[in-house]
């Protein structure tokens, strides 16, 4: 029981953190200290960022390419202690789960998995910085993370045993339990789309909403715009696309923003009218709320030029948004299986 204790502790706090360090990651990417820190893990061959005189010197010494900037590089830091701090915690969840596997009902084989993938986490982050903020793998590193905040959500749904008081709480059939699988691939597949747009660099190709520079449908180069990968040893800070390929790659996240609009809303508004739970109610509330918050931070940014509070809780929002979609299936997942 103690370890179970534990277990649920632990599986709340890393979901928190991993929100935080979501949050966080987006803020040193749009505040453009994402290479705040030339190497890794430390910075300029130190635990922590330069700040006096003499390791300032140190560093630029060693550095030149890269001359310190000590704001930028204690906010690339204070995110790679965070982001350790929440593998630290997923290494305890991994090994009491481990230690209590013989508990019937004991979460094992998420939890590992949740591991070996803030292992690869923390790869990720190297090569962000050692591939000179590659759009690739930048975007792969966002949505491991929001990835990692959905699972772990889904251990805690699962700890607190969910299951039992929420059985019988949503009349739903085939149809709407496959609707709600689809509308959480899409709002990933969104997020995807939106990390996509934000590492190159093209948040404000179309300065302008509704339309693109002036047109419903301007000029755009798919094939550059969606080219995954590029040539090693070119530094992608500030994007490296023609305006074409930088329209078409926001224009593209407008459309997803639209079709997940319409997706996610008319699962919110089905489940409104199939739930009898007052608390399965709230959620889906919740995710409509979450929706609109959402649209509404993607058309500030473009109308307020990409203001930095926005641009961060437009990434927040985004996480909350998965998780939300994550419950959802989860209780309506349960309450088939319970049948």
């Amino acid at each position: 029981m103690v370890y179970s204790t534990w277990f649920k502790v632990l599986s709340v706090a890393a979901t928190v953190l991993a929100l935080f360090v979501i949050v966080l990651g987006a803020y040193v990417r749009l505040s453009d200290a994402g290479l705040g820190c030339p190497d890794w893990p430390g910075c300029y061959g130190k635990v922590f960022a330069p700040t006096s005189e003499v390791d300032i010197e140190s560093a630029n010494s060693i550095f030149p390419e890269r001359p310190v900037e000590t704001g930028k590089a204690w906010k690339e830091m204070v995110h790679r202690y965070f982001a350790s701090f929440l593998g630290l915690l997923i290494l305890a969840m991994a090994g009491i789960a481990w230690m209590n596997r013989k508990q019937a009902g004991q979460q094992v084989w998420l939890p590992a998995f949740l591991l070996g993938l803030v292992i690869f986490q923390g790869m990720l982050g190297m090569w962000t910085v050692t591939l000179l903020l590659k759009p690739a793998v930048v975007t792969m590193h966002l949505l491991a993370g929001m990835l990692t905040a959905a699972l772990l959500w889904l251990v805690s749904l699962n700890t607190f045993e969910a299951k039992q008081e929420y059985r019988g709480s949503i009349d739903t059939g085939a149809p709407l339990k496959a609707w709600a699988a689809v509308a959480l691939m899409v709002v990933y597949c969104q997020i995807a789309l939106g990390g996509w747009t934000s590492t190159n660099y093209v948040a404000l190709h179309c300065w302008d909403f509704p339309t693109c520079q002036g047109q419903w449908l301007p000029e755009m180069d798919l094939q550059e715009g969606f080219t995954l990968w590029r040539g090693l040893g070119a530094n992608y800070e500030g994007g490296v696309l023609s305006n074409a390929a930088g329209v078409a790659v926001h224009f593209s996240h407008r459309i997803g923003a639209l079709l997940t609009f319409f997706i996610v809303g008319i699962l919110g508004i089905a489940l409104l009218f199939a739930v009898k739970s007052r608390a399965v109610k709230l959620v889906s509330i919740i995710m409509l709320a979450l929706l609109v918050t959402q649209l509404s931070l993607g058309v500030a940014n473009v109308l307020l030029r990409l203001p930095i509070p926005v641009a961060v809780s437009h990434n927040g929002v985004a996480a909350l948004l998965l998780l939300s979609l994550v419950s959802l299936n989860f209780f309506i997942r349960t309450n088939n299986q319970s049948r």
